[in-house]
């Protein structure tokens, strides 16, 4: 029976972060497996990495959010003869607004992709990625570093992305697997429309494109480097952030929070 062939696996790769991964993952030269819930932007994808010469992805349509899509997904990559060498987890989703005021459901929704999720594919493909000497990237936020009035749960979610990949990044290092979590600033993509911040609410200089993000969290990946954090004044965000007493920094980010969120 033939080796599996190693594949870069990365969720939520159907726009954004996400597909600019892809196509970065692809311009290197690795063989791709695309996870995500819209087919249409997926196959999209796919045709135009397969345009520039690359080898096509494979594509897998899945709610990563249902019950059981990690076990899906590694059966669908057994029986297609592929198995990870590197692992992209970059599906999720923030909400904007007061904890007590959002809905409960979809915020546990969100503990529910960002966190579980994230943490079952990192522990399911542990074999495979120690067998290639590959590594995880987690997507996490510059918002790790830092409680966040105003998306309280988003914040706490990325926080526990940061946590559990510094860790891995200790615990696996010895089998030579790299573990990075990126955590970029604001990013123009649907995210922002998606968990409702208005356009506009971050000055430009700190907004970065997804594409910029992308190589800079493959490099850092391909580097060994366990936080990568796009931008210099980012890197001072997070910096100080973590110097700076945490309830002043709360204190702070309420302050500058918009007076919708009253």
């Amino acid at each position: 029976m033939p080796e599996p062939t190693p594949v870069a696996l990365i969720t939520g790769a159907s726009a954004g972060i996400g597909a600019a991964l892809a196509n970065v993952f692809a311009d290197h030269g690795h063989m791709l497996v695309l996870a995500a819930r819209r087919a249409p932007q997926l196959k999209a994808l796919a045709d135009a990495i397969e345009e520039r010469g690359h080898a096509r992805p494979h594509i897998v349509i899945i709610d990563l959010g249902q019950a059981g899509a990690a076990a899906r997904i590694e059966d669908e990559l057994r029986e297609r003869g592929v198995e990870p060498k590197f692992l992209v987890n970059n599906a999720g989703f923030g909400l904007m607004g007061l904890a007590a005021s959002l809905d409960r459901a979809q915020q546990l929704a969100m503990i529910d992709l960002n966190v579980r999720v994230l943490t079952e594919l990192s522990l399911r493909f542990v074999p495979s990625l120690t067998r290639h000497r590959g590594g995880i990237l987690n997507v996490a936020s510059v918002a790790s570093f830092m409680p966040g009035p105003g998306m309280a749960v988003y914040h706490a979610t990325k926080a526990y992305v940061l946590s559990f990949s510094e860790a891995l990044h200790r615990e696996l290092g010895g089998q030579g697997v790299r573990v990075t979590a990126l955590c970029p600033g604001p990013v123009q993509t649907e995210f922002m429309a998606l968990a409702g911040i208005p356009e506009g609410n971050f000055p430009n200089f700190l907004v970065r494109s997804a594409e910029r993000v992308a190589q800079d969290g493959y490099d850092g990946l391909m580097r060994g480097r366990r936080i990568v954090v796009p931008g210099s004044v980012n890197k001072g965000a997070a910096l100080l952030a973590r110097l700076m007493p945490r309830r002043l920094v709360s204190w702070m980010l309420r302050t500058v929070a918009r007076s919708d969120l009253k």
